[in-house]
Parts: C-alpha cells; structure tokens; sequence
C-alpha cells in the first residue's frame, strides 16, 4: 500500500539540499490563501523559519479565497505582488502562457530542493521547459459526509448517483426543511456534474484541440436537468438557499457547523479544515464515488492540488526559495503545517510527516487520494474548468435555472454561446 501512495504523490528522491542565503537582512512578502487552520498552521512555520534563519523576515499576506485571484492579477499587473506566492494549478494557462509570468525555478533548482520532487509532479508546473512552481501536494474531488448527521436521518452514505436523489426527501422529512444530505459551492457544481455527465458520454467538457466546448446541446441539457433534479429532491440547496448565507466559506458557516448540511463535494486537501469546523471532527468521513451503470471512467477531477511560484519581479530569489525549501521538505516547516495544505508531493516532506505519525495509509486526505486510484480515472483535468471566467459563467446558468430566469433548454443554449466565447478568449 505504501508504494501505491507514493506513487500517487510522484516522489522521488529525498535529503535536505544544502542552502544558500545571503547574510544581509532582507523581507520576504508571502501571500497565500485559507481558512483559520491553514492560516494559523503557516504563520507557526513563519515563526519558525525565521527563528532558523534570522535574516530574513517574512510579511504574511493571508485572506479568504474569495478575491484572491483578482488581486493578485490587480498586483502583478502593476509589479506589486509578493516574493512567495501560494497558486492554483490552472492559473498557469491565464498569467504564464509562455512561462515568463513567474521566476524560473530551474535557476535555484539547489536551494529549493527540485531534486525532491518527480518529473511527472515537475510537468504539471512547467511551461515551455520553465519550472514556474513547485507543486505542493495531489488533490481529488471527493464526497466527505458528517455520519452523524447521516445517522440522525437514518440513512446509510449513497454508494449510487439515485441513492443520493432518495436520501433527499429522508433529510427534509426527518430532520428538517434545513438539513441536506450534500452542498455544492459555485466550483463543486460545475465539477460534480462534470464528473457526472463524462461518466455517460465520456466526453471532455471542453475540446482543446477545437478550442470550444466538447459537449453539445444535449450534453449541456442532462448537465443542468441533473443539477435541478438534485435540487428538486432536496438533496442540495438551491443557489437562492447558499447566497441566503452570504460570501464566505461553506465549511465556515453555521449549517455546516451544526450538522445541518450533511456532506460536501470538495477537495480531499480541504478535510482537515472541514473537518475542525464540526463538534467532532472525526465524524466527517469519506463516502463511496458514486458511478453511473455502465460508466467506464469516473470522470473525477484530479491534480496538482497547490503551488508555491516565485515572483518574477523578486530581489531575493535565493531567499525565496529558502523559504519554499523550508516549508516543503524541512521539519521545522513542514510538521506546523502538517496536511493543511494536502500531502506534501516532496519526498522529504511525507517522510517528515510519517515518521511523526502525522500522516498513516487511512488518514482521510490520503485514503481520498487512494480511493482515486482504485476508480478507472483516465480522463483529463482540463484547467479551462476552474477559469474565473468560465467558472462564473456556470454559476450564473445554475441561478438562472434556481430563479427561474429561464428554461433548462435555454440556459444550455446561452451557456454554450458564452462559453465559447470566453473558451476562444482564454484559448488564444
């Protein structure tokens, strides 16, 4: 089992590299993203790092993932942005199209360790031969319920797309018009029924030779008609329930605290997180994957969960990669941070973590991550699905469809005409 894992990670060879730094004082600027975990888990590693090396200071810049991207884009337009930047994978093909947007890590290859990572884990991060990022940990979408909540009801976790359908009316009738056996945020839906429709035709959502989308009308009409049975059944809340509670994280929020949302479809590096945020964490637990009779893929949408970039514009490289090398292959850094981030693709890193006994073979980030590969799970993770653009496009149908702004057939037709559009724009 353990081989399994680290192939999944695509480790390869460990050992702390030797770094170099400069004696003056100097101040990184790292910006990331997350929830109060994250946040605080990294800022301990902070403390650390420049308690080690006390020549270099670092200015946390931490927020929400909500505007996070905008201003980084807003930042990096002016030259402004941070030394170390926290990324998501699929924004290589909108800010380094050609591998100039972020510093050539190849060039500090020692001091940051890329001996530490595979070839297959490097290629997800490299454009045009440029190592743009070092690749943090895997992530898989997965179904995570509170077996409590579960329980309550009654019901046994679904194993099948309609099990889920009929734990639905369950929810409402004996618990309550506020309890829910799943949520879906504005991603989770578009790559919940993603994985849904692909399980059907097998076909990608978007045609990148073609530059377009790869699914049709009637591709589109079972994408959205699935996404209002979901509704109907009261196995998710529609989009006017989720915007009743605001901009925010789910996993943040009071329904999901009191257990009245009983699962999540999200990434497996965010269980941690999720999991605090409820009375007794070890209650959420991973649930079947649920597949359509006849389905030859999964359609799950796996990858390189997160990356650490480096400015382009940075004065301290060497420090910068410091600081990365620190975080992903150095014990002081990694066991604060331990999996709030996923399991570390350095070698060095998931060796830390074991050998403190922080990460074992059914640790649910990793056990996610192993459900995965038993699944047949060949197809694709396209990045022009997790696009600001298109992302939002896909939202905007789902309200119009929860609003009743228009048909399902309509909405498919509007969809198709504007993706396109921004799939032509971002495609370029």
């Amino acid at each position: 089992m353990k081989k399994s894992i680290l192939f999944l990670l695509a480790c390869c060879s460990f050992g702390a590299m030797p770094i170099a730094h400069s004696a003056d004082q100097v101040e990184l600027r790292f910006a990331w993203w997350g929830g109060k975990a994250r946040n605080q888990a990294t800022l301990k590693a902070l403390e650390a790092f420049e308690a080690k090396y006390p020549n270099i200071k670092v200015k946390a810049e931490y927020t929400g993932w909500d505007g996070f991207y905008s201003r980084l884009t807003t930042q990096i337009n002016s030259n402004t942005e941070a030394d170390v930047i926290q990324a998501n994978w699929n924004w290589l093909t909108l800010l380094s199209k050609t591998g100039d947007g972020f510093y050539d890590l190849n060039k500090l290859a020692k001091p940051i360790g890329l001996d530490q990572f595979s070839p297959e884990s490097l290629a997800s991060t490299t454009v045009n031969g440029k190592v743009n990022a070092i690749p943090v940990s895997a992530n898989v979408m997965l179904f995570y319920y509170n077996a409590a909540t579960w329980k309550k009801a009654g019901v046994a976790l679904p194993k099948t797309w309609d099990e889920l359908l009929k734990a639905g009316p369950v929810f409402k009738e004996k618990l309550g018009d506020n309890y829910y056996p799943l949520i879906l945020t504005e991603q989770d839906s578009l790559l919940l029924l993603n994985s849904y429709v692909y399980q059907g035709n097998q076909k990608p959502m978007v045609d990148e030779k073609a530059r377009k989308l790869g699914w049709n009308h009637a591709d589109l009409v079972e994408a959205f008609t699935f996404y209002r049975k979901l509704v109907d059944a009261h196995a998710v809340p529609d989009a006017r329930t989720m915007a009743s509670f605001g901009k925010g994280v789910a996993y943040e929020m009071k329904p999901w605290i009191n257990g009245e949302w009983g699962g999540v479809y999200n990434w497996n590096v965010l269980y941690t997180a999720e999991s605090q945020n409820l009375a007794n964490p070890a209650d959420l637990v991973m649930g079947p994957y649920p597949m359509r009779e006849g389905a030859k893929d999964a359609g799950q949408f796996h990858k390189t969960a997160l990356m650490l970039s480096i400015s382009k514009n940075t004065r301290h490289p060497e420090e910068a990669a410091t600081l990365i090398n620190f975080l992903m292959s150095e014990k002081e850094g990694v066991i604060p941070v331990a999996l709030e981030r996923g399991v570390p693709l350095s070698k060095s890193g998931e060796k830390i973590l074991r050998d403190a006994g922080l990460l074992t073979d059914d640790d649910p980030v990793i056990s996610g991550l192993l459900q995965s590969a038993s699944l047949p799970n060949k197809s694709k993770a396209l990045p022009y699905l997790e696009d600001p653009q298109f992302g939002a496009l896909f939202s905007s149908a789902l309200q119009s469809i929860d609003y009743g702004k228009a048909t399902i057939d309509q909405t498919a037709t509007n969809f198709e005409e504007q993706a396109n559009r921004i799939l032509r724009r971002i495609m370029r």
